[in-house]
């Protein structure tokens, strides 16, 4: 915003949206009301707000009106840094970022001696002497730069596991889960919003409950939470949820399971199991939520095993072949005149896209009440999955006009006013005076996602304007850096009792 317009009377709206249908982000029924913004916050919905001279005034007539899209579930950690106009999120409407997940974050950054790097800390590399050394020091870094879109951050398990362990094929002893614990209480006074995990990985694997059940204690006495990429997203999916939701009991914190789903074909189904594990535990009075991305294909790092399991694999990124990235890989064993997984080992180290899902198990996911959507992207990809471009839209065009498996409130507050409630983020997600103006515009009848898994970055079609703190970082498909994002802190046990609310 402009000088002038912070110097204007708090109650005299530099912005109105008039006439459209008002998605406030609570689930509740959609209405028509126009909404005043002033100094970043919204001022009045409804009713008539006092407009300054020179105030910009929007016909909404056909929009709806939202509240900005919040994407629990990214590894933007480097692209806020880097690429502060995240056009990759705000042309689909989201307004913040949740970082850090899968076990890994940009801080606290590995040690310069610890070569080569296990998974998942390969999904930021390569580290540079310039990256920030912990979560006080990156939030700086953010403040002093600030991106378009507002940044939480978590503090991955296996960094931490980076700084205190010379490998990772064994539990931590006590001195080195005290030291990752130190370092993550200081990360949690910072303002991290809790631990997450990456429990399938190299780096995680071999933790065992004991030692991720200290860390969620310390997490917990924070107020924060346990983000959880299970250990296990296949066979023993079942008992992968039910261990992340122990962890979460014996560290007295909220558990929020990652991108659920239930790998290859001999699983499909087992939704049912996992949701209802899930359930039960809320029932007894955890607080336990999920997140989803709207695709039934995976995207990760390039492993044989998961390449044997999977319907059909995509080259996302390869090192020692970097122009393969895109191209199926069956066709690249053909014309190698080798078998699938041969030709994986000669792409290695590398990146896929996975088809390896089932649509009933997504649908039924994505419906249940503690599931929210996030992206899951992977922007360090040469031939990114397209739920990096596509998500929110996808969710929007898809699960609510074509299929009807949602309404489109429930599923504005699938993306809005309830993962601000679970991460804890106080004024974002519902759209209601004194709340920041974080809001998107978009046409109910066209929004859908664009990106396909051939062209994986086109942006999203209807999405009309995006607002962070009442300023707009994209218009009619064209993003501006305007640095008006914020770093933030979850409001301590705000998770603490969440509901199957809708």
């Amino acid at each position: 915003m402009t000088s002038t317009t912070q110097s204007r009377a708090p109650d005299q709206a530099t912005l109105v949206i008039k006439g459209g249908l008002l998605i406030d982000g609570t689930g509740a029924p959609g209405r028509i009301a126009d909404v005043a913004v002033a100094q970043g916050r919204v001022i009045a919905v409804g009713g008539r707000a006092r407009e300054a001279a020179g105030a910009r005034i929007i016909d909404a007539a056909g929009l709806v009106v939202a509240p900005g899209f919040i994407d629990t579930h990214t590894h933007d950690d480097r692209l806020v840094l880097d690429d502060p106009a995240m056009e990759c999120k705000v042309t689909q409407g989201v307004t913040s970022v949740v970082v850090g997940l899968c076990g890994v974050s940009l801080a606290p950054r590995p040690p310069g001696a610890l070569a080569p790097l296990p998974d998942p800390l390969g999904l930021l590399a390569p580290y540079a002497e310039h990256d920030p050394v912990d979560l006080a020091d990156y939030a700086s870094a953010l403040r002093a730069q600030p991106p378009s879109v507002n940044v939480g951050a978590l503090v991955g398990h296996s960094s931490l596991r980076a700084q205190v362990m010379d490998r990772f094929d064994r539990a931590a002893t006590d001195a080195e889960i005290d030291a990752m614990a130190a370092m993550l209480d200081a990360a949690m006074t910072a303002g991290a919003l809790g631990l997450s995990s990456g429990l399938a990985y190299e780096a995680g694997l071999h933790a065992p409950k004991r030692e991720m059940s200290a860390l969620a204690a310390v997490a917990g006495r924070h107020g924060g939470l346990y983000v959880s990429h299970i250990r296990d997203e296949g066979d023993r999916v079942v008992e992968a949820v039910e261990e992340a939701i122990a962890i979460g009991r014996a560290g007295r914190c909220p558990v929020v399971i990652s991108h659920h789903k239930c790998l290859y074909r001999a699983n499909w189904g087992k939704s049912v199991a996992t949701l209802a594990a899930i359930d039960a535990a809320c029932s007894e009075g955890m607080a336990v939520a999920l997140d989803v991305y709207p695709y039934t294909a995976s995207s990760t790092v390039l492993t044989l095993d998961r390449v044997r399991q999977a319907e059909r694999v995509l080259v996302a990124w390869s090192a020692p072949h970097p122009d393969l990235g895109g191209r199926d890989l069956d066709e690249i064993a053909a014309r190698w005149t080798c078998d699938r997984l041969e030709a994986a080992a000669r792409l290695q180290p590398g990146g896929a896209i996975y088809f390896n899902m089932d649509e009933g198990d997504l649908t039924r996911i994505v419906q249940h009440p503690c599931c929210m959507i996030g992206s899951d992207g992977i922007p360090s990809h040469r031939h990114p999955h397209p739920r990096l471009w596509g998500s929110f839209p996808r969710v929007l065009g898809r699960q609510v006009r074509e299929q009807g498996a949602l309404t489109l409130e429930n599923a504005v507050h699938k993306m809005t006013g309830l993962p601000a409630r679970i991460f804890g983020f106080a004024d974002r997600g519902v759209i209601a005076p004194g709340m920041a103006a974080d809001i998107v515009l978009f046409d109910p009848a066209k929004v859908i996602d664009r990106a396909t898994f051939a062209e994986p970055t086109l942006r999203a079609a209807g999405i009309a304007e995006v607002f962070v703190s009442g300023t707009s970082v994209m218009r009619a498909g064209i993003a501006t850096h305007r640095p008006v994002g914020c770093v933030l802190s979850g409001r301590r046990h705000a998770a603490q009792g969440a509901s199957h609310a809708a």
